[in-house]
């Protein structure tokens, strides 16, 4: 805890708590946001390399939990489906988490941030996209931009919903394959991090102490997310990845 009190005050403890309750109602509920909840929130009293570092142990162990929910042979059957996706994106998250020290990430945000604000915004008005048996080449191409920027900002999440909602997945299938999708790079990205010193013994309490509230917050969302349906589930997953692109937006903008 004297560990924990040398990163951050008392009050700057208990909105880091706060902030991963909110991260863990939300990823239980849509299943991702919670790096993203997480990055955004932290960002706001502590350095990004901390923030950083808060968010990689919650999204390692609520992702597990997701990706399992149904069984191991459910979740085999997901990277069987999505192996090129995973791979790619690991490749690229691998090695650009060993840029997160060299480049500024601004630009990339906003690339990011654009199109899956515009993308989400248009759904949600009634346009539809759909990809049908989508190519080996698409997937590939999906999974590279999400894992690059995810290695640099461990925000991966929002590509690959819009991928995936693209997909027309239903909700327990896509709950689950992103449970593996990012449980994957969230052990990629604790393998990464722990290799460019961004996760280490001075910052490991904090990622500690956020995995409790995370974890309740996730467990309140499944709940919720248990008792709507594929439309309203759609719905509600469009208008937290519009939020999500809005903030990816603001950051890129204004750092």
């Amino acid at each position: 805890m004297d560990s924990l009190f040398m990163l951050l005050s008392p009050a700057q403890l208990a909105a880091a708590i706060g902030v991963a309750l909110l991260a863990g109602v939300i990823k239980g509920m849509v299943g991702f946001a919670m790096p993203t909840v997480l990055i955004s929130g932290l960002s706001l009293f502590l350095s990004p390399e901390l923030a950083l570092a808060g968010l990689i142990l919650a999204t390692v162990l609520s992702n597990g939990i997701q990706a399992l929910r149904q069984g191991w042979s459910a979740a085999w059957q997901s990277v069987r489906r999505f192996r090129v996706f995973l791979l790619v994106g690991l490749l690229f998250l691998l090695f650009s988490a060993q840029l997160v020290r060299l480049l500024p990430t601004q630009v990339l945000l906003l690339v990011l941030g654009v199109p899956i604000t515009i993308f989400a915004f248009l759904q949600l008005i009634g346009l539809r996209f759909h990809l049908q048996n989508p190519s080996p080449r698409i997937e590939a191409a999906v999974g590279a931009f999400a894992g690059f920027i995810g290695g640099l900002s461990g925000v991966w999440g929002p590509p690959t919903v819009a991928y995936l909602t693209a997909l027309d997945t239903p909700k327990g299938e896509q709950i689950r394959v992103q449970g593996v999708i990012y449980g994957l790079g969230a052990v990629a990205l604790l393998a990464a991090h722990t290799a460019s010193g961004v996760l280490r013994a001075e910052t490991l309490p904090l990622s500690l102490a956020l995995l409790p509230p995370a974890m309740l917050g996730m467990w309140v969302g499944v709940r919720w997310h248990d008792s709507i349906d594929q439309a309203t589930f759609r719905k509600v997953t469009l208008a937290v990845l519009a939020v999500a692109g809005l903030n990816l937006v603001r950051r890129g903008v204004f750092g």
